[in-house]
């Protein structure tokens, strides 16, 4: 069983820049394709970005595209999102999940079968 904790959330300011990153354990992480979401308050989980095992395939919300980066350092069993150009809409706790590796990757939460526990990021100026 992966067990995944998030960190690097914090308040930034419009137009700012952050680093969340994600710390597996309990696993083979190569065995997992990974994805990023993100539930603000009196909404619904929103898939963000997800990466295949080998890093090699990539997807973004529309909304993403352009402003989000999601990278994997499977040596160090890390899963990152590198996001510019935030935005008050940006807001939310964001979530690492860890799926069965594919060839493909999805923005499909029933997908992944683990989930960490979140860290909260707000946009506000």
């Amino acid at each position: 069983q992966v067990q995944l904790v998030e960190s690097g959330g914090e308040l930034v300011r419009p137009g700012g820049s952050l680093r969340l990153s994600c710390a597996a354990s309990g696993g083979i992480f190569t065995m997992y394709n990974m994805g990023w979401f993100r539930q603000a308050p009196g909404k619904e989980r929103e898939f963000v970005a997800a990466i295949t095992s080998n890093g090699g395939l990539t997807l973004y919300a529309d909304s993403m595209k352009g402003r989000a980066t999601i990278s994997r350092d499977n040596a160090k069993n890390m899963l990152y999102l590198q996001m510019n150009s935030l935005k008050a809409g940006d807001t939310g706790v964001y979530s690492c999940a860890a799926g069965p590796s594919r060839l493909y990757v999805t923005r499909v939460p029933t997908y992944y079968n683990y989930w960490g526990q979140g860290t909260q990021v707000t946009v506000s100026s």
